[in-house]
């Protein structure tokens, strides 16, 4: 019976017509959002200052410098940390959102990163940071997922695309205020502190801001219905519906018909079972390859640059030009979201990627660069903001946090080996180096994203039935 219901509700929700209501939400749940990026995306501005502070030096990293590798990796250790951390959270509490509700994890694992991420800015060993950022990369990754299921259940099925392009034009838009702080700040001591110590710290406001924007984003109802809670799901339905009459002054439609999801226990052994097996084998080998390249160049891009001949302070700058491309990737996307298909959009952004870091491999002239780094950020975020939509779409609500987290997951260990690897590629074959592992990457993405179903326009119940 909860099934039926809950296929009523999601009816009604996909019958809704574009309007403010459902866009704010969207717009509120990305703003959440926002302090998660610049948590996650200050690690390539910072760099800089912690590798020059002598953080990363062999002595500062404790028992990793008995490790070769680690030690000659250096400032990779961090980005490992960061990405160790966000595997645990997408793997091992990625459930939680399933079974505790989306708006409750989606506050708390905020609260839980900004509080940690504090306490790393005052470490003053490489080996301290690390363990604080593998702390503070749990709560990251918790809120990673739970974001996508948010949004993919919230939204009708016409305007997931566009939903998510909106999502991350939002949280993008913080990634170049993160590259300016970094490249205002550079070679300053605000407060006495180191410069990248304040970057860090600014994004805790966030922690004030995301209790404010929580009161005006309801629970899923999906989510509810799912749960045996149907009054709860009714109300914040008809709540919505109230305002979208009112705000467009029409009658609404009566809901298409919408077969339910199959009942299941909701375990994580359902994304093993026959219909979901391939999905979530394609999908987690596509996550291990598309972050080598999206945050091998988003995280490494400073220090790229200085290895094709830029200077440190100017690298910064020239970062902090490429950073601007971030939000609009997504924007672009706007356009094109839900009128081509979600596959088409990954892989002609996974191909464009490709083909860019070959070129920036071989060029050192700065203008040059800076251009095949915009170009490379573009093509990015709009692979970004449609696998997200994707991979939220191609599980049912009882196990949607935990699929998206266990498939999520592989490209969080994949990144931290991959900060490991690009640490020892640069000091072996420089950026020509990087660039082959990251064009091979991004072909071996492509051809799981192939081998995938198409979603567009279908109701989250018709691509799970």
């Amino acid at each position: 019976m909860s099934s039926e219901k809950a296929a009523e509700i999601a009816a009604r929700l996909d019958r809704l017509p574009p309007s403010r209501t459902v866009w704010t939400m969207v717009i509120l749940i990305s703003l959440g959002g926002v302090f998660e990026f610049y948590d996650l995306f200050f690690t390539g501005y910072v760099a800089p200052g912690m590798v020059q502070s002598g953080l990363f030096k062999p002595e500062s990293l404790g028992f990793f410098a008995a490790l070769q590798p680690l030690a000659v990796a250096g400032f990779g250790t961090f980005v490992f940390a960061t990405f160790a951390g966000l595997w645990v959270g997408t793997l091992v509490l990625g459930y939680v959102a399933d079974r505790f509700g989306r708006r409750l994890i989606f506050t708390w694992s905020l609260i839980w990163y900004m509080v940690c991420t504090v306490i790393m800015a005052f470490q003053t060993s490489g080996f301290a940071l690390d363990i604080w950022r593998f702390i503070a990369g749990i709560g990251i990754g918790v809120e990673l997922v739970t974001i996508d299921t948010y949004i993919s259940e919230l939204i009708p099925s016409q305007e997931r695309g566009r939903a998510y392009a909106m999502n991350q034009f939002i949280t993008f838009a913080v990634v170049p205020v993160v590259a300016f702080l970094a490249y205002a700040l550079n070679g300053t001591r605000p407060f006495g502190l180191d410069y990248w110590r304040v970057v860090i710290l600014i994004g805790s406001v966030g922690a004030v801001v995301v209790w404010i924007l929580r009161r005006h984003i309801p629970e899923s109802p999906r989510w509810l219905a799912r749960h045996g809670r149907m009054e709860e799901a009714e109300k914040i339905v008809a709540d919505i519906e109230r305002q979208v009459v009112a705000e467009k002054g029409i009658s609404l439609p009566p809901p298409q018909e919408v077969s339910p999801e199959k009942e299941g226990r909701g375990s994580l052994k359902e994304i093993f079972a026959p219909g979901y097996r391939r999905r979530t084998i394609i999908l987690s080998i596509f996550n291990m390859a598309q972050v080598i390249g999206f945050y091998g160049f988003a995280a490494w891009v400073p220090t790229l640059l200085i290895h094709r001949g830029i200077h440190v302070t100017a690298s910064l700058g020239y970062a902090f030009v490429i950073a601007i491309a971030n939000p609009f990737g997504p924007l672009l996307g706007m356009l094109f979201a839900d009128k081509l298909e979600r596959k088409t959009q990954i892989c002609g952004g996974l191909f464009t990627m490709a083909i860019v870091i070959a070129i920036f491999s071989q060029v050192s002239t700065p203008w040059i660069l800076i251009g095949l780094g915009v170009l490379f950020t573009l093509a990015a975020n709009i692979m970004s903001y449609a696998y997200h939509g994707y991979q939220a779409e191609l599980y049912p609500t009882r196990v949607r946090a935990r699929a998206i987290g266990f498939v999520y997951s592989w490209s969080r260990i994949s990144a931290a080996f991959a900060g490991l690897a690009i640490g020892i590629l640069l000091h072996g074959y420089g950026v020509p180096g990087v660039a082959v592992f990251v064009g091979m990457s991004m072909l071996v993405a492509i051809c799981m994203i192939l081998l995938g179903p198409s979603t567009k326009g279908l109701s989250l119940e018709t691509i799970n039935h």
